[in-house]
């Protein structure tokens, strides 16, 4: 009989203990932008080095729509993906004309990653991303809110392609009131982040780039 009564009491504390752990709430983890492999963006420059066949070694520059121009293979969309990749994906365009190339890709320059912010912040402007950021985070970056700033609407725009950006709208008084960082929004490079003044009545999901450029230019 004692013995199941002290078993049913380990029991008890060890489910408080579990609960009240659960109840917690978890730090957010920070660590370097650089914990994935860089992904090409336009204006990055790359050596492509044939080993058997250097007539056709080449210095290319990823062009604003994402491509670069080959001598052999033609051309090639490389934005967005790793220097890896894009050594494979001009591997299976020289197989067409070249037997079993082998081939060199050397970054030669590349756009550090950054973010840009504006609106209701102390010091809007674009932000080397040294580490991984989040919204919230990006805001005290940029000096903190202004007084007049809606910080229940802040507006974070991500390009999801040559023309068109995603939109993400973020509470972010209440996370800064409830302390709920999990909630927080992590940037990614190139994000646009947009602290209001006014009230922002409605917002599509979707929105045109050139949009976007003309919603926060005359905010800084």
């Amino acid at each position: 009989m004692k013995k199941s009564l002290f078993l049913l009491i380990t029991i008890c504390i060890l489910a408080s203990a579990s609960t009240a752990m659960a109840q917690q709430p978890r730090a957010p983890r920070l660590t370097t932008v650089t914990e994935e492999r860089y992904r090409l963006t336009p204006g990055d420059v790359l050596e492509v080095q044939f080993r058997y066949s250097p007539e056709f070694n080449q210095t290319v520059t990823v062009q604003p729509d994402g491509y670069i121009s080959l001598e052999i293979g033609g051309d090639l969309k490389v934005a967005g993906l790793t220097v890896e990749q894009t050594r494979e994906a001009i591997l299976r365009k020289a197989n067409t004309r070249l037997q079993d190339p082998v081939a060199t890709i050397v970054l030669k320059e590349f756009q550090k990653p950054y973010f840009v912010i504006a609106g209701e912040v102390a010091l809007p402007g674009k932000i080397e991303m040294r580490e991984r950021v989040t919204a919230l985070q990006a805001i005290m970056l940029a000096g903190g809110m202004k007084e007049a700033a809606r910080s229940s609407q802040v507006v974070v725009f991500r390009r999801i392609n040559s023309d068109t950006a995603e939109v993400k709208l973020l509470n972010l008084k209440d996370i800064r009131r409830t302390s709920d960082l999990e909630n927080d929004l992590t940037l990614q490079p190139g994000d646009m982040v947009y602290v209001p003044r006014d009230k922002i009545s409605k917002i599509e999901r979707f929105i045109k780039l050139a949009s976007v450029a003309a919603f926060m230019a005359p905010r800084f």
